[in-house]
């Protein structure tokens, strides 16, 4: 962690919880899409269709939580709410986890995955709001990208652990024994490495709670989403947001189903995407520190142009070394769209409304997660192959890359 005195005991406890939830998804990422595949063969289903299977389950949990997303918010922002919250969507993501080692047909895997991704990713909307109780505007920007930056690290300790285990079965498991207990493994440490986090963040920006009602919510919500569209900088910035983290995350969610698809080993899918979290660490880092100095959209467009060369890239990828090659440029910007993305905005919000602001930012980030694995998936069906569903995603990063120039330059 960064060294003692640097980061408050509040701020440590905020970056620890990156940690612990980025180890499941890590697993998510380069584990569960092998593992499904596993269950879809025995069921002699096609590789595109499992792809798209997949693909499907992941945009049915963002889609039901992008519906959700902006009405928690809003309750989350009186006193006493937002911790209460969190803790309710992290127990439902960790009973999923442990539940994923549990069973044992494709149908009912991705059941419990959907449920699984929707608590991970509820507990993640309270989780960045937070980032405006534990830090001033000024260490935002650092504050947010030392997340990143130490969640890609640290989630390879439990990550390695696991995949040791898959690869050499010992004991006498078997690969799917080994699989089951990885998913175990990783549910307890995210669950202790949130400890922190539950102990020692406070609601510090907050509404009045007095008497919660339906009706205050909800108009709650239409004022807010009336400040968002008056607001023109902001409104192109979620805009651009939707279009372009649409892109980053389907390559996060679907690398090694595609991976996979085209021919790669699952052992060079996954020592491949190891090496993105250790070459994310320090890129993520010397975004937060440069950022100032290079103005964080100026930064966002940069990694907007690189991310769209590694879709053009993939569309021929056939080779691990291409694959390997790929994982280390989508490594260099992945940290720092991501935490980039979150800071800024944070500094755009009312800091006692963030919560509900941030509900509003992630439905825009959870269409997004929705829409680009269903254009892969769909696509993959139409075609036979996922390569163009890929290559469709470079629309997406040019109109996000074009709606953030739309934004003045003296509210960059």
């Amino acid at each position: 962690m960064p060294r003692s005195g640097k980061f408050s005991k509040v701020e440590r406890s905020w970056i620890l919880y990156d940690v612990a939830n980025s180890a499941f998804i890590l697993i998510v990422t380069a584990v569960i899409p092998i593992y499904f595949r596993s269950l879809t063969e025995a069921a002699g289903i096609a590789d595109h269709e499992s792809t798209a299977y997949f693909g499907f389950a992941t945009s049915a949990a963002t889609l039901i939580l992008a519906l959700l997303s902006p009405i928690l918010g809003a309750v989350a922002d009186y006193q006493g709410m937002k911790k209460r919250l969190f803790s309710l969507a992290l127990v439902l993501g960790l009973l999923g986890a442990v539940s994923l080692g549990l069973v044992g047909t494709w149908g009912s895997f991705l059941a419990v995955f959907v449920i699984a991704r929707l608590g991970y990713a509820a507990a993640n909307v309270f989780y960045d709001s937070m980032l405006t109780d534990v830090t001033s505007d000024e260490r935002m920007d650092q504050v947010s990208a030392h997340g990143y930056a130490w969640g890609y690290v640290g989630s390879c300790i439990p990550f390695i652990g696991c995949i040791l285990l898959i690869l050499t079965t010992p004991f006498g498991l078997t690969t799917t024994a080994a699989t089951q207990i990885s998913l175990v493994i990783t549910a307890l440490w995210w669950g202790l490495l949130s400890l922190p986090l539950l102990k020692n963040v406070r609601q510090t920006h907050y509404l009045e709670r007095g008497r919660l009602s339906v009706g205050d919510v909800f108009r709650r919500l239409g004022r807010t989403l009336r400040a968002i569209t008056r607001n023109k900088p902001m409104l192109y910035y979620i805009l651009a947001y939707f279009l372009y983290i649409d892109g980053v995350y389907t390559v996060i969610s679907m690398a090694t189903a595609y991976g996979s698809e085209v021919g790669i080993a699952d052992s060079s899918l996954i020592l491949a995407l190891l090496l993105t979290q250790f070459v994310a660490f320090p890129f993520a880092i010397l975004t937060g520190r440069y950022a100032s100095k290079i103005g964080p959209l100026r930064l966002i467009r940069i990694f907007i142009a690189i991310y769209m060369g590694v879709c053009l890239f993939a569309f021929q990828l056939d080779k691990a070394w291409e694959f390997w090659l790929m994982a280390v440029v989508v490594g260099m910007a992945q940290g720092g769209i991501q935490s980039l993305s979150r800071s800024t905005f944070g500094k755009m919000v009312p800091k006692e409304e963030s919560n509900e602001y941030f509900g509003f930012f992630d439905i825009f980030g959870k269409f997004a997660d929705f829409m680009g694995p269903a254009l892969v998936g769909f696509i993959g069906i139409l075609t036979g192959s996922s390569r163009y569903g890929i290559l469709a995603l470079v629309a997406l990063f040019a109109a996000g890359f074009a709606l953030l120039c739309r934004i003045p330059k003296e509210t960059q």
